[in-house]
């Protein structure tokens, strides 16, 4: 069967800063409606490489390809039309509406001095109902749940129209229920055919989401692949650490403690 060209790839990358690499040899592609995971604990780079990706720090070496174009010759408008960001939580002085914080990425792809019109109105307001959320519009960002706030991360960086979504720990700090309807959402994004990467400090996360996973720690790439086939205790227990166990529930999903 015959792949997919990759919307996001990188081959023999390094990442780190001061042209001192943290990590090299990283190799990841990501297709259309795939999710990648980045597992590892805290301080393993993982923000680096997010940063590196999205083309905010230079790679050290190596590649990393947008389709078929190189990142590194791409302007900023033209990384945006194909790559948004989620970060992992969002903090305002100000009691923006929901619409207003789409707003502000179906606008991403303006001039610095031009505001959003009808069409950036209209794209952020169907970014907000594909994720189930256009009643929220007019609610101030401060008055919505942990879930909510970031299913409205989610719909800025949809009203961008990229491709792929970079997800800074999507699910971080967030109680149970909240963190259902963002893994909800993020399958749904994905059946749609978004390309998707995030992080994790889950194993039981990217077992139940991942398509593919990338094991970091800060000795560097422990393993990458399938995410049924990586996600071993004997990978998990090196990236963590500690011993770790695999069990597979009655209902063939991955658990691990």
């Amino acid at each position: 069967m015959e792949r997919m060209t990759p919307l996001l790839s990188a081959s023999d990358l390094a990442i780190g800063h001061g042209g001192k690499a943290l990590f090299q040899g990283i190799d990841l592609r990501l297709e259309p409606g795939r999710v990648l995971c980045l597992l590892g604990p805290n301080g393993a780079g993982k923000t680096t490489l997010f940063r590196t990706l999205l083309g905010l720090i230079p790679p050290i070496s190596g590649r990393i390809m947008l389709g078929d174009d190189p990142l590194s010759r791409l302007s900023r408008v033209q990384i945006a039309t194909r790559l948004a960001h989620v970060p992992q939580s969002l903090t305002t002085p100000f009691a923006f509406t929901a619409l207003d914080i789409v707003l502000m990425g179906a606008a991403a792809l303006l001039g610095p001095f031009s505001r959003p019109g009808p069409v950036e109105h209209q794209q952020a307001m169907i970014a907000l109902s594909r994720l189930g959320i256009a009643d929220l519009a007019q609610t101030e960002i401060t008055r919505l749940s942990g879930g909510q706030r970031q299913l409205v991360l989610i719909a800025r960086a949809l009203a961008q129209e990229a491709g792929v979504l970079i997800m800074d720990e999507p699910t971080a700090s967030l109680d149970f229920a909240n963190r259902v309807q963002v893994a909800n959402a993020i399958r749904q994004l994905a059946v749609a055919g978004t390309a998707i990467i995030l992080s994790s400090h889950d194993p039981d996360q990217a077992a139940a989401l991942a398509d593919d996973a990338l094991l970091l720690n800060r000795s560097g790439v422990i393993a990458s692949g399938s995410a049924q086939e990586i996600l071993t205790a004997e990978n998990l227990s090196r990236l963590y650490g500690i011993p770790v166990r695999r069990e597979r529930s009655t209902d063939g999903r991955l658990h691990f403690s």
